[in-house]
């Protein structure tokens, strides 16, 4: 039987790159796009589409994700920016690492809780050095703390109930650091994969495009981490 997987995207007018992300989406893995407050039409855009398309009026890309997490049904989900700078075909072999290994189906050894990417930039201008540079001090204060990561990065799977078991609270930028946090807090095993990172089809990055929104992110980031 067919892994279904459903592939939250959040999205703030995200029309123009959106169609190419949800096109390369591979056989089983479902778009949930979460509107948050778009202007340019990105819902109508993903729903003509076919996808499943849920609406978050509180601003923020934590806000964004968790409703989309909790919008979800199936067991695997799957987190994925809807700029264009992550390939989708990375999924199911993200998938495979938490559900084939030991403990990931029925019975067996407990497996991987939690897989990420850790991107590697693909031509120039996909990840500005001010963005690259707050990732790896946040990154290196994890390890610190005992969570082996070396990126905190916005495409990663995981099953549904464990994530919302976490408890995270964070609604802005600092969620998927808080998530690492409190999976490594729980004692989760967590694995990287490598995946490309490309510059965004269009647009400007709310977050990596430029210094005052990295410093945002990193401000949100750094609240979590006190």
């Amino acid at each position: 039987m067919e892994q279904l997987v459903d592939v939250i995207l959040p999205c703030l007018d995200e029309a123009q790159a959106l169609p190419g992300v949800i096109r390369a989406l591979p056989p089983g893995f479902r778009p949930l796009v979460v509107d948050n407050g778009s202007r340019d039409g990105t819902p109508e855009v993903a729903g003509s589409l076919g996808a499943r398309v849920v609406h978050e009026p509180r601003k923020g890309y934590g806000a964004a994700v968790h409703t989309g997490l909790q919008a979800a049904t199936t067991d695997v989900v799957a987190f994925l920016d809807a700029d264009g700078s992550l390939d989708p075909a990375e999924l199911p072999g993200m998938v495979a690492l938490l559900v084939g290994g030991p403990g990931g189906g029925n019975g067996g050894t407990r497996g991987v809780d939690l897989v990420a990417g850790r991107r590697r930039p693909q031509g120039r201008g996909a990840w500005p050095w001010h963005a690259r540079a707050g990732n790896a001090a946040i990154s290196a204060l994890l390890r610190r703390r005992g969570v082996d990561v070396h990126d905190i990065a916005p495409v990663r799977v995981a099953r549904r109930t464990a994530l919302l078991d976490l408890g995270i609270t964070d609604r802005a930028f600092g969620y998927p650091l808080e998530l690492l946090v409190r999976a490594g807090a729980a004692g989760w095993r967590i694995t990287e994969v490598d995946v490309a990172y490309r510059p965004r089809t269009a647009g400007r990055s709310k977050v990596s495009g430029s210094v005052r929104g990295t410093v945002r992110a990193a401000r949100d980031m750094a609240g979590v981490l006190r």
